[in-house]
């Protein structure tokens, strides 16, 4: 008998071959099989008439193949099928269509879905690249589930043998099978009180939805099915991050002493007087590092907004105390500059405070000294990379945790270093410069409390950012040697190394804005429908600038793949005022500080994320001079990238363009491909379900806070099973957290 964990291997029409291909999918039972949601839904009890078509809407159209032809044009082979209707005809027209040049046979039933668009050599109407469907013939087995209905329309599960028509077999059967029998997983008062559907009553809802539910709720994801089956997904995973957090709080930490003689050694060292939100910000961590449970904090600033002076005063609070603290940054560069910029503060203190540095590509013989020093607690603050997470690295009495960028570290990677061995568990700050919009933040760092510096310091000028085509390039060449002429620096940033973009990791841009179903909630992307245009490369221009446009001055070239000692060496003369201009990829993005830069040129600006843009704005304006940044674009700009470059100009709140660009983006882009430790939601969708997220977390909240109160015991026993089951298998990376 069928049940809700039935392996899939064992429902009726699947068997071993295709639970194999299944379970690369994710789905190894009968209810991850359920949980593959329709992407969207097609009205076939009421499609549309070619002639009810209007230029500009979506239509579904259901038809007869007349005719096809596959055409091979210079730039690329175009498929051409006439679909008609009586007398009425729509041309449908796919690009590097030869796949399709047999799938067709005329007399066929085939269901399309689209933008509709106006024909010009027809004077009807045509779609590009439209969706579709081969129909059956009307006498087959579960011809129901194809017309005189509203359709799901899924996401394949393994080519066109396993797409729409099939899934919807499958869970149609499944779901006949199991109806009534389908657990519940929330407690009745809950959703008695919230006015939500059982999960059984909802899955059979969400897949084959009553013919007069509203088309455009389905296709928003907000019917009652779609909400309960959301909110449900995103209490499971508020329940474990709440839980996670009241553990942390019974944990034995270390209770640090901010007593009157720390307060003064924090004063010695400020180099100037700290902002209000600096403040705010450092009280909040203080008052967390007097409790004897673990600190779990996250400090949130825009770009320049002073978060590292609040972190190292965290760390000198751990120092005094007699512990030691350690900095672990993403970047070599970062972890230098750190530790520069820390030697140079610290050189204000009466006290030796001996810092030092730990990154890998530090010969065996330094290496092996540094871990020497960590391990007999001679270094009280150590700041570095990956490296410090290896496991030859002891510290002797370790009392302050700060990850820089949290972004670009796995979840596992800030475990491991918390739980280095030492005397009681450290205190844990997480910083970013990355603004997070809330939704990500609850998702993300739930188990963590949030101090955001929303404001920045005294000294920090507005930027002037301007857009810029290509045909305007010799203007900007001309600004910038004034620029140089009048004693400033610029940088000029390219989005790849050399030649084409691919194998290049540290690239975050957008490939291609055209995307597939479901690609946006999964942040996956396609690619374009037409020839990429040459990107142009650092290392080509850094040459073509040098002994062209930028000829006289002096230029450097900085990227991924110099050794750590080469770009150490660029940074160092670029700071020191040794070079004019500064030729690079996105590897300065992050933390790198010339207060004499007062130019930044981003070339493709189009081909970026609007988080990097944003960052890369953030190495100018660093000192008190006017500061600029200038956006080139190159051949066509997309409408989302037009949205993001119109967004840099307008404004420079990070949060509020972070805000824009998870709406542009996705959650799974939000970070580009270095995030580690997102949520694999089936149903949710951050950007979209932002309200049953905060109603989510105050239920979880409450639901810890009163042990289940409106809950039955074996409510509760189901709740607790459940969330091991979704904690361990959905959001295993964060758990570790």
């Amino acid at each position: 008998m069928l049940a809700i964990d039935t392996p899939v291997q064992f429902i009726k029409g699947i068997g071993p071959r295709i639970a194999e291909s299944l379970a690369e999918k994710s789905i190894s039972t009968a209810e991850d099989l359920l949980y593959h949601l329709p992407f969207r839904y097609e009205d076939r009890a009421n499609p549309l008439a070619v002639d009810e078509l209007a230029a500009g809407e979506m239509a579904s159209v259901i038809g007869e193949v007349r005719g096809s032809v596959l055409l091979r044009t210079r730039a690329m082979p175009i498929f051409e099928m006439t679909l008609g209707q009586g007398l009425s005809k729509l041309k449908c027209i796919w690009f590097r269509g030869t796949y399709l040049k047999d799938r067709f046979q005329a007399g066929q039933t085939v269901a399309v879905f689209g933008k509709v668009e106006a024909s010009r050599s027809s004077r009807g109407f045509k779609m590009i690249q439209p969706q579709f469907e081969i129909l059956p013939d009307s006498k087959e087995e579960f011809s129901s589930l194809e017309m005189g209905r509203i359709t799901p329309i899924y996401e394949s599960l393994g080519g066109s043998k396993l797409g729409s028509r099939w899934i919807r077999r499958q869970l149609f059967s499944v779901l006949a099978e199991l109806r009534g029998s389908i657990p519940e997983t929330l407690p009745a008062l809950m959703l008695e009180r919230l006015g939500m559907p059982s999960r059984d009553a909802s899955l059979h809802q969400v897949h084959f939805p009553d013919i007069e539910t509203p088309l455009n709720r389905l296709q928003a994801a907000s019917t009652p099915a779609h909400r309960r089956l959301i909110f449900e997904e995103l209490f499971f995973l508020e329940l474990g991050l709440e839980i996670k957090r009241r553990k942390a709080r019974e944990r034995v930490g270390i209770a640090f002493v901010p007593d009157e003689r720390v307060r003064a050694a924090l004063r010695e060292v400020l180099p100037f007087h700290p902002t209000a939100a600096q403040k705010r910000a450092l009280a909040e961590i203080v008052e967390d590092m007097k409790h004897p449970s673990p600190m779990r904090r996250l400090l949130q600033g825009d770009v320049g907004s002073g978060k590292t002076i609040v972190a190292l005063q965290a760390m000198l609070i751990a120092i005094e105390n007699g512990y030691q603290a350690v900095l672990m940054a993403p970047t070599e560069i970062l972890a230098t500059q750190h530790y520069l910029g820390a030697r140079k503060l610290l050189e204000r203190a009466t006290r030796d405070y001996r810092v030092t540095l730990l990154t890998g590509s530090l010969d065996v013989h330094h290496k092996r000294a540094a871990r020497g020093r960590i391990a007999r607690g001679e270094a009280g603050l150590v700041i570095g990379t990956h490296a410090l997470i290896e496991e030859k690295v002891d510290f002797e009495r370790l009392g302050l945790v700060v990850v820089d960028e949290q972004h670009r570290f796995g979840v596992m990677q800030r475990f491991r270093l918390m739980k280095k061995p030492g005397q009681g568990e450290p205190d844990v700050l997480v910083m970013t410069a990355t603004p997070i919009p809330r939704t990500l933040a609850l998702s993300l760092y739930g188990d963590l409390d949030l101090s955001v510096l929303d404001e920045l310091p005294p000294g920090r000028t507005p930027i002037v950012t301007r857009r810029g085509s290509d045909d305007r390039a010799d203007e900007v060449w001309q600004f910038i040697r004034k620029q140089v002429v009048a004693g400033r620096q610029a940088y000029i940033v390219y989005p790849v190394i050399e030649g084409p973009s691919d194998d290049q990791p540290e690239l975050d841009f957008p490939a291609a804005e055209e995307t597939t179903p479901g690609a946006a909630k999964q942040g996956r992307k396609t690619p374009s429908l037409f020839e990429r245009p040459t990107l142009k490369a650092a290392t080509s221009m850094y040459e073509a600038l040098r002994d062209g446009a930028l000829a006289g001055l002096r230029l450097g070239l900085l990227h991924g793949r110099l050794s750590a000692d080469d770009k150490e060496i660029v940074m160092r003369r670029f700071q020191r005022g040794e070079l004019d201009v500064l030729v690079s990829t996105t590897v300065i993005e992050v933390g790198v500080d010339v207060p004499n830069a007062t130019v930044m040129v981003i070339e493709h600006a189009e081909r970026f994320g609007l988080a990097q843009l944003h960052q890369l704005r953030g190495r100018v304006g660093r000192g008190g001079a006017k500061s600029y940044c200038i956006l080139m674009t190159g051949g066509r700009v997309s409408p989302e990238a037009e949205q993001r470059l119109d967004a840099m100009v307008r404004t420079q709140d990070g949060f509020e363009l972070a805000e824009l660009d998870l709406e542009l983006r996705g959650p799974g882009e939000f970070f580009g491909t270095r995030q580690a430790g997102l949520p694999d939601f089936r149903v949710a969708n951050l950007v979209r379900d932002r309200e049953l997220l905060e109603l989510a977390k105050r239920e979880a909240a409450a639901f810890v806070a009163n042990g289940g109160a409106e809950a039955t015991p074996a409510e509760r026993a189901v709740v607790a099973a459940r969330l091991k089951k979704a904690w361990q298998r959905r959001y295993g990376l964060v758990e570790a957290g």
